[in-house]
């Protein structure tokens, strides 16, 4: 007997929940494979090969939530998986407080699939293994690297996704990314410096365009330049920070306060709550007028630029920061009606066909200005340059944070000089972003993103890119943060 199509089981799925008198529904079915293959020190450490498959119900039941899901895609399993999260949502709108009232979104068919040259998961494994032990070798050529790592990782969801209003939604979502670090050792002291693409939704011809090999020559010789480099003095500092250093700035502190459950208080017991609380829409100034943050959920290749989110909703672009006021949130189509809106985001995902969609961050990204990145060094008597990634804090409500990076140079007199080390700069947010006062034209602007962005009870992993362009930011606080960098 031959095994059921996803259609079939969607459509069991969906006659069960219409029985029981729920007013909506739906069934995310999926398939993912992972691939990740890490080196280090001039050999191949682990090859993971995952492959997860199964469905999530959700059923809307008198205005409360059931969800119920099975790793186990049978004509037996479906109805009863169905016919629990038809259950859990009656048991919770007996106690319910608030009714959810979802707003309204047009039925919509479609298939969304990731445009790609080369499939990563059709590159021979020698392939990539020879290509990570090269790395690693040429970042062992530069004398002072006492350690090196290496990795390249790819995954393709395939998802069916099917409402009780009719909506029929295809994907088959491919994203890679590859990355290399060299540790240079001094004096006792150990330092990194890395190299890493962005996450895109894009195929194998992401590596191949990054070209790690000539990035790990470059990296080798900035880790052997920083362990060696002097710490840097605390003060105040005017800041240039490149695209992938402000990718995890944008997100901390804007990407998170920007999540509309966020602001009504949903994670408030966990994950913490906004500064950019519901009044503030539309009046408050969250930056000067340079900083424009545009969330786009349609630009090809970016993580969150999925067709559709999964709500069945069609991704969109909006402004979340227009001339340095704050303007608009995050939504799902059910706090979307809380703010007024008639239609959400789209902005409702989950990590897996077991998890519960929930707001995630946008695809929100940096608007380019008009100068150049040399013309906004030139303009710096005293100040850093930021590259990359490190460590950072950040409050409950994004409020009070703290960053490190992955690479830093003084800037003296309108030049960047020389290398430094273990910087920490610190800040509130709306400060920060106010004292933003120039911001690198579109030939600078390069996309970073993120697939480990946490959220929810149980935990989840979001996915969202940051776009920018290179920016400065006068007279910000730095200090010595030994043991970051």
């Amino acid at each position: 007997m031959s095994s059921p199509t996803w259609d079939e089981l969607a459509e069991l799925a969906l006659k069960r929940i219409a029985a029981s008198g729920a007013e909506y529904g739906d069934i995310r079915i999926q398939d993912s494979i992972t691939e990740h293959i890490e080196g280090e020190d001039r050999r191949i450490a682990s090859i993971n090969d995952v492959r997860d498959i199964g469905f999530g119900v959700r059923v809307l039941y008198h205005g409360a939530w059931g969800f119920a899901a099975s790793s186990i895609l049978s004509l037996e399993e479906v109805p009863r998986v169905a016919d629990l999260a038809t259950e859990i949502a009656k048991g919770s709108a007996s106690v319910a407080l608030e009714k959810v009232r979802l707003a309204p979104e047009p039925v919509h068919h479609d298939r969304v699939v990731t445009l790609c040259r080369i499939d990563p998961f059709r590159v021979p494994l020698k392939n990539k293994t020879d290509l990570l032990l090269n790395v690693m070798e040429t970042l062992h050529r530069r004398e002072g690297v006492a350690r090196s790592r290496a990795s390249l990782w790819a995954r393709r969801d395939r998802k069916l996704f099917v409402s009780t209003e009719g909506s029929r939604l295809e994907f088959d979502l491919l994203a890679a990314q590859g990355d290399c670090t060299a540790t240079a050792l001094h004096e006792g002291r150990f330092v990194s410096r890395s190299f890493s693409t962005p996450h895109l939704r894009k195929g194998y011809e992401l590596i191949e365009e990054a070209d790690l090999l000539r990035a790990a020559s470059r990296v080798a010789d900035q880790a052997v330049e920083k362990v060696k480099a002097p710490v840097v003095n605390a003060g105040l500092f005017d800041l240039v920070l490149d695209p992938e250093h402000l990718s995890l700035t944008i997100h901390e502190s804007c990407g998170h306060p920007s999540e509309l459950d966020r602001a009504l208080g949903y994670e408030a017991n966990y994950a913490g709550t906004s500064f950019l609380t519901t009044e503030k829409l539309g009046t408050f100034r969250y930056g000067s007028p340079h900083v424009n943050l545009v969330a786009d959920n349609t630009e090809p290749e970016t993580l969150a630029a999925t067709g559709y989110d999964d709500d069945g909703v069609v991704c969109q672009q909006w402004d979340i920061v227009r001339n340095g006021i704050f303007v608009g949130y995050c939504t799902n189509r059910e706090v979307a009606p809380k703010i007024g809106a008639t239609r959400s985001r789209g902005s409702n995902r989950a990590d897996g066909w077991g998890s519960v969609p929930i707001v995630r961050i946008a695809n929100i990204g940096l608007e380019p200005g008009s100068a150049t990145v040399d013309q906004l060094i030139a303009d710096v008597k005293r100040g850093i340059y930021i590259e990359g990634h490190g460590s950072y804090s950040i409050d409950q409500r994004r409020y009070n944070f703290q960053f490190g990076g992955d690479a830093f140079w003084l800037i003296e007199n309108g030049k960047r000089t020389h290398m430094v080390r273990d910087v920490i700069y610190h800040g509130i947010t709306p400060e920060f972003w106010n004292s933003c006062d120039g911001v690198a034209d579109r030939s600078a602007r390069r996309r970073y993103g993120f697939i480990t962005c946490g959220k929810g009870q149980p935990g989840q992993s979001g996915w969202m890119t940051h776009a920018a362009s290179t920016a400065r930011f006068r007279q910000v606080q730095v200090i010595r943060g030994e043991g970051h960098s």
